[in-house]
């Protein structure tokens, strides 16, 4: 242990939650396949639904067996195996029914072994309606051998694998050969500056309190500061970022516990004893499945979290029934009142990595959110990348509060045109830049290895007291000032103007050949024709387009303009050229 110092422990710990979430995937991959093969139509909407929920079921099951939820273990397990084959269907239809009963609402005559469940609530299994094929012989001995018995599920990650559970169902990813998950490293990117590392140093300041009496109180305040933060993320998807705050804060409330109990204090009431509650955590996402996802992702973390608790207050805390929160809500984030789904003057916090689309690659749909958002008022929207949507409808909503945003998104918003096209005007309506990384590679941490070169933006418009912090190659700069291009210096733009700076022609449009080739030669080529044509030497204009000027091959334009049309008729191939077009 006196070399304990020497290892990372935080970082193996991750490293192996990591590696237990992918195979969980990798076991619900197998699962999925083996029962969509079972079903009368497969490619039918309504059964790829049904069968995502059905996962969704099976590996809570499979969860709440290994963590203790459902008390013995491989309680799930030893059910299941009880009925043949052909029989497994009926069991799961009347096993998810007694799921969502109350003890009091079941049949009294019902079999002991059904009985012996307790009651889950949250919703998890409150639709009967969904269709569940036949199981064979080789998806029970997958779900009993390979998922219950070969696998303990209490070690994942709930924030890893929500979203490799996610895309491991998501049919666009499975072909793409794809697992993708935010990184728990790359979430911590954005909640850290925005209010993680301000709530570390607290704590770490009551640590250093020497009256006990006196810290024990600074420690319950604590907690229930911790408890009236509010959280928002506008386009949630599995529910990484909600599910790492809530565990973040969870962690933080637990040492607090530490400092209030660590006398050996009997904790006699435990009701109010856990005061951070995903109560306090609300999403947006457009995707169905993603948000049934999300919230078994949440109860997952709570479930763990519980159990750390647990081991400081040494007293069994319930964490069944499910507790039914609204709060993870499906709908198009751009087209939703964010204020419909959780009041401004009780948010505290908006974070996100919400989706990247360029401006020039949106569907119809995209680009009818687009102009929506910003309205017809807000000069060359057009330009700008989806992305910008959520810093515009984050910006409205910060109006008049003191509600903090960090989203991530790629780099285009920092760069180029988008700036003074988006920046100005949120500048010029109060918004400042508390906290920047800036570009870096945003790994999907998939198996094909898909990257994006994103920044992360901490941004709002109440007062901010902090340094304001450029984060750039992991060397924190702190900065008088983060202008849109998240630099320190003053909130300049670089805007698009229709006169030159100085003496030189104006440019009216960059290369942009529409001739059909009639009227551009290489070198070789210009040659060829003035030798057979002399008198066009004198119409020839040299071209230089990027190409042409990054490999340095020169280029040639028959420049007719200024050739009146009786010279014209002197120059047959010149003619051709001219009617050819």
């Amino acid at each position: 242990y006196r070399l304990q110092f020497l290892v990372d422990t935080k970082s193996d710990s991750i490293r192996r939650e990591m590696e237990v979430s992918i195979k969980a995937g990798e076991l619900v991959g197998r699962l999925y396949d083996a029962i969509l093969r079972q079903y009368i139509n497969p490619e039918s909407r309504e059964s790829l639904h049904s069968l995502n929920i059905l996962c969704v079921r099976l590996v809570f099951c499979l969860y709440a067996e290994d963590s203790g939820l459902f008390g013995e273990h491989l309680k799930f397990h030893n059910y299941i195996k009880e009925f043949a084959a052909k029989d497994v269907r009926r069991a799961l239809i009347d096993l998810f029914r007694v799921l969502d009963q109350k003890p009091e609402d079941r049949d009294p005559y019902m079999d002991d072994a059904l009985a012996s469940f307790p009651y889950v609530n949250g919703g998890l299994f409150a639709d009967g309606n969904i269709e569940i094929p036949n199981f064979t012989e080789e998806i029970v001995d997958l779900l009993l051998r390979n998922a219950s018995e070969d696998f303990d599920w209490s070690e994942i990650s709930p924030t890893i694998f929500g979203a490799v559970f996610e895309s491991t169902l998501n049919p666009i990813t499975r072909r793409s050969g794809g697992m993708h998950y935010t990184s728990i490293e790359n979430i911590h990117k954005v909640i850290d500056p925005l209010f993680l590392d301000e709530l570390r140093e607290e704590l770490e300041a009551i640590k250093e309190i020497r009256v006990t009496k006196t810290q024990k109180e600074r420690a319950a305040a604590f907690q229930e500061k911790l408890a009236g933060l509010v959280f928002l993320d506008p386009a949630c998807g599995s529910g990484n970022f909600l599910t790492e705050t809530y565990i973040s804060l969870r962690r933080l409330e637990n040492e607090a516990l530490k400092l209030r109990y660590r006398d050996g204090q009997l904790v006699i009431d435990t009701g109010d004893l856990i005061r951070v509650s995903i109560a306090q955590f609300y999403g947006i996402e457009i995707n169905d499945f993603a948000v049934t996802v999300a919230k078994t992702s949440l109860w997952i973390a709570e479930s763990q979290m519980m159990r750390e608790t647990e081991s400081i207050v040494n007293r069994p805390l319930d964490f069944l029934p499910l507790r039914s929160y609204a709060n993870i809500v499906e709908g198009n984030a751009l087209r939703t009142d964010w204020k419909s789904i959780v009041p401004k003057d009780k948010l505290t916090y908006i974070m996100g990595n919400p989706p990247f689309v360029g401006a020039r690659l949106m569907s119809k749909a995209q680009k009818d959110d687009l102009f929506g958002v910003f309205g017809a008022k807000w000069k060359n929207s057009g330009n700008l990348d989806y992305v910008s949507c959520w810093y515009k409808k984050a910006a409205d909503l910060m109006k008049g509060t003191n509600i903090r945003t960090a989203l991530v998104s790629t780099n285009s918003v920092s760069q180029g045109e988008s700036v003074a096209i988006l920046w100005k005007p949120l500048f010029e309506d109060g918004v400042h830049i508390d906290f920047a990384h800036r570009t870096f590679r945003w790994d999907s941490e998939a198996s094909i290895n898909a990257h994006v070169h994103c920044v992360i933006i901490g941004f709002s418009i109440a007062p901010c007291y902090k340094p304001k912090i450029i984060y750039s190659s992991e060397r924190p700069i702190i900065a008088n000032n983060i202008n849109a291009y998240l630099l320190d210096a003053d909130n300049v733009f670089v805007e698009s103007r229709n006169k030159p700076i100085c003496d030189v022609p104006a440019m009216s449009l960059g290369n942009q050949p529409i001739d059909g080739g009639f009227y551009s030669f290489t070198e070789e080529e210009m040659e060829k024709f003035i030798a057979a044509e002399p008198a066009s030497e004198k119409y020839f204009r040299k071209w230089i387009g990027s190409r042409e000027f990054i490999n340095r091959i020169p280029r040639y334009f028959l420049y007719l303009r200024e050739c009146n049309p009786a010279e014209l008729r002197q120059m047959p191939l010149c003619l051709d050229r001219v009617e050819a077009v």
